[in-house]
């Protein structure tokens, strides 16, 4: 009995000497000494990189919606306007006697994301839409939505998307107050435009949701390019919560004809639920990539470059592949994947303020349908996946383990494997519509150096019968 376990102790200690021996390459993943993956190590499988448009994809019920114009000397020029309901305040709401219009204020109010230059002077202008908003059903970020030329309001000034404001808060029968309220935009809209389709309709017209987006069609909002200046910004404005309204103050007789009351009335707009059918909100996004070397790429989509590009507001995503994979692993056999890891250097140079990196990158793969799906992942939780940007490595990290174990052992078929730029605290596989940050990522390379900037993929690996 102690002889068969002596031989089983010398067997073990042979197979991890045999395992440690055949490590094929010394250039690879930098492995804490604490947590070293025994097997052998092959880091030479080809992985090819491409360019291409991401999916068009519908732009309603998102937590914040892109507006702004944005100029990259990489990747062209970026432009997202806004289109959103306006819905009635309550369905008990009266303008009351003799109302007249102080002032009307849309507010925007910023969604806590900020990408670009906020130093500069930007003119945002507002028009009434020329169709009922409420009616589309896909709100594609493509989607262009109709607006009479009249200009209803506009805004010329800086940006400021961390700074809180001070407005007046109207008490009834009270002291009026300063109140502090959160980033926003204010824009004063035209007494005369508002008075005419809003606060001098009949009652029976502000009793219900849809009779009302059929007269007051909605709002667009854009940036005007007219004397833009530097980069430009793209800001993310909250259209859910409750703080972003048409802001109505007004004056109505009180009790007695001698007694005139001041009122403050919100208007709900965008994303926020608290009244009737959905109020909704829709963001036109265009790209233009010409003389830029993001159209060089997209009009060569078969061949290899050093460098390719991601970029978020359906804008730019990467098909990779692994063409020597199945031979490698037809080759070797029955193996199992101990550890596989898709490394992506950001390329040097190209994470400049105000161009900062994406914070975090989503891998995700087709199914036979073309559709969308995660990637494998050991437990199940996509968060182990990673693709966090590294800040001091200047890259990102995926953990690959188990989509490779199924692609070797043939569970999973490639039917096209992609990547894409998402916010750090959202993950999501869908085209990410709610950040700007963009990315410029190495490629595989054969015969990479060190300090080249490349993607390849890690795998360790052991031999089974």
């Amino acid at each position: 009995m102690k002889f068969i376990k002596l031989d089983l102790l010398t067997l073990l200690i042979s197979l991890f000497l045999f395992a440690s021996c055949e490590n094929a390459s010394t250039i690879g993943l930098e492995i804490d000494p604490n947590s070293a993956v025994e097997g052998t190590l092959v880091d030479t499988l080809t992985v090819t990189s491409r360019t291409m448009m991401d999916d068009v994809t519908s732009t309603a019920g998102l937590a914040r919606h892109p507006l702004g114009i944005l100029n990259d000397p990489i990747f062209g020029r970026t432009e997202s306007s806004l289109a959103m309901s306006v819905g009635i305040p309550s369905t008990t709401h009266t303008f009351g006697t003799n109302p007249t219009l102080d002032s009307a204020v849309l507010v925007l109010n910023y969604g806590g994301e900020f990408y670009g230059d906020s130093t500069h002077t930007y003119t945002i202008d507002v028009h009434q839409l020329t169709d009922n908003f409420a009616s589309d059903e896909k709100f594609l970020s493509t989607k262009v939505y109709p607006h009479n030329n009249q200009l209803v309001g506009t805004k010329t000034g800086r940006l400021f998307p961390t700074t809180k404001f001070k407005v007046t808060d109207l008490v009834t029968g009270g002291k009026d107050t300063l109140k502090s309220v959160s980033p926003q935009i204010r824009i004063r809209l035209d007494n005369a435009f508002i008075t005419e389709n809003i606060v001098s309709l009949a009652a029976s017209d502000l009793k219900n949701n849809l009779t009302f987006k059929n007269l007051f069609k909605g709002l667009h909002v854009s940036v005007n390019p007219t004397g833009l200046s530097g980069n430009g910004a793209m800001m993310f404005i909250d259209l859910a919560s409750t703080n972003s309204n048409l802001s109505l103050y007004y004056k109505k007789q009180g009790t007695t004809a001698a007694l005139i009351d001041t009122v403050n009335i919100n208007f709900p707009m965008g994303e926020n639920t608290s009244i009737g059918p959905v109020n909704l909100a829709g963001a036109t996004i265009k790209h233009t990539y010409t003389g830029t070397p993001v159209q060089t790429q997209l009009d060569n989509p078969n061949q290899q470059y050093l460098v390719t590009y991601l970029q978020p507001l359906a804008g730019l995503r990467n098909k990779i592949s692994f063409p020597t994979l199945e031979k490698f692993s037809t080759t070797t056999g029955n193996i199992v994947v101990n550890k596989a890891e898709l490394v992506i250097d950001v390329s040097a140079g190209t994470d400049i303020k105000p161009f900062e990196t994406a914070p975090r990158l989503a891998l995700y793969r087709y199914d036979i349908a073309e559709q969308r799906k995660a990637v494998e992942v050991y437990g199940g939780e996509t968060e182990a996946i990673g693709g966090y940007f590294d800040s001091t490595k200047k890259q990102y990290v995926f953990n690959v383990t188990a989509y490779v174990q199924n692609l070797v052992s043939k569970k999973t078929k490639d039917y096209g494997t992609f990547i894409g730029p998402i916010p750090r605290n959202e993950f999501s596989i869908n085209p990410s519509l709610s950040s700007a940050s963009r990315v410029v990522i190495g490629a595989y390379k054969k015969n990479a150096s060190a300090g080249d900037n490349v993607m390849k993929l890690n795998i360790y690996y052991t031999k089974v019968n």
